[in-house]
């Protein structure tokens, strides 16, 4: 199947949150079906089957990782440290040097863990730079690599130019954006 979704290359927990998006104004699920599912752990490096445990946990993590980034709290927070509870990190010493392994209880559940543990490290190194598209209409999510950091939109030919039109439309027309 292939990935029709308007934003992708962002770093590994952005992209699992950009697996919903909305389009012509109704939401799309990319892990809705097991070939989108399948699409997004292979463009991963998941092996294995996208069977419905590892989409259930997918779709739990993309929820719970959206919730911390869009209404962070308390009972986010705790959400969010349930499923980084899920897994770790074990590290240790092979052929060719330290390596380091994820862990989790449930192989399921090793795919959104990865996810998780990945937004974490986010957040302690970049969190300013983790956004979601300024755009009231748009759910999608992005790392702002800009050098001066000023990013407001997932993509400036859509969100953006959509935003400036309307504002333009709004002054030109005298609308309540004027």
């Amino acid at each position: 199947m292939p990935d029709v979704r308007p934003l992708t290359g962002e770093p590994l927990p952005l992209d699992l949150l950009n697996t919903r998006w909305i389009e012509s104004g109704t939401e799309r699920d990319l892990l809705a079906t097991p070939e989108g599912a399948a699409s997004w752990l292979a463009g991963h490096g998941f092996d294995g089957p996208a069977g419905e445990p590892v989409t259930a946990a997918l779709r739990r993590a993309r929820a719970v990782m959206t919730d911390l980034l869009d209404e962070p709290g308390t009972g986010t927070a705790i959400a969010f440290d349930e499923l980084l509870a899920r897994g770790r990190l074990r590290r240790g010493y092979g052929p060719g040097g330290a390596v380091t392994r994820p862990e989790t209880g449930d192989p399921a559940w090793l795919p959104a863990w990865t996810a998780a543990e990945a937004l974490l490290r986010l957040l302690e190194t970049r969190p300013e730079r983790v956004r979601r598209c300024a755009h009231d209409g748009c759910v999608l999510h992005f790392l702002d690599t800009t050098r001066n950091g000023t990013r407001r939109w997932c993509s400036m030919a859509s969100c953006g130019n959509r935003s400036k039109s309307n504002r333009h439309y709004a002054r030109t027309r005298g609308g309540p954006d004027a």
